[in-house]
Order: C-alpha cells, then structure tokens, then sequence
C-alpha cells in the first residue's frame, strides 16, 4: 500500500489543492448521528440517501465538490452521482484524513 499511496497520494493531494483554491465546497455523506460527532469545519451534511434530492441546490453553488464521509466508500459513490448530473465533484475518502489533507 506504500508504493500504492506514493504513486497516487500526491496526485490527489494535487486535486485537493486546486478544488480548495477554487472554493470547493466540502460534502460529507454520513448520517446526521455521524457528522454531529465530527466533522471538517464548514463542511455541510447530505447523507448519501439524500444526495440525489440535493443536485438542484448543490448545482446551485457553482462550486467544485469534495465529498466525504467515515472511509471514502460512501463518498466515492457521491461523487460519481454528482459528476453524472454535471457537478466537478472528487471524493476526498475519510473525512479524518481529508481535515488534515486540507489543513496543508
């Protein structure tokens, strides 16, 4: 996993990067009972289940898209819904590891 985390790691730090400096807005997709028990600061809360029902206002924004949630399962599953409905969306994997990702 070493050799898998240097060869794509910087990569997607990269993309993290470039979505902050453009205003990205962060979206994590656990459960509310999740995300009231941690969260990145000024991230907002659309549990996966609903995410669908948000497109309109999460289009709205105009904004590039990190999603989140505990792992980057959840996530990566969000952020293929937001890309096919037109959204520059990434999954930014675990929310823990995305806090610290765009502290840098």
């Amino acid at each position: 996993m070493g050799l898998f985390s240097f060869l794509f790691g910087n990569k997607k730090q990269k993309k993290i990067e470039d979505f902050k400096t453009r205003g990205a807005i962060v979206i994590d997709v656990r459960t509310h009972g999740e995300y009231i028990q941690g969260a990145i600061p000024g991230s907002k809360n659309i549990p996966l289940q609903s995410i669908n029902s948000k497109i309109k206002e999460i289009k709205k924004q105009n904004k590039p898209v990190i999603t989140c949630c505990a792992s980057g399962m959840r996530s990566a599953s969000a952020a293929t819904i937001l890309k096919s409905n037109g959204i520059e969306a990434i999954n930014g994997g675990g929310w823990y590891s995305l806090n610290s990702k765009l502290a840098l």
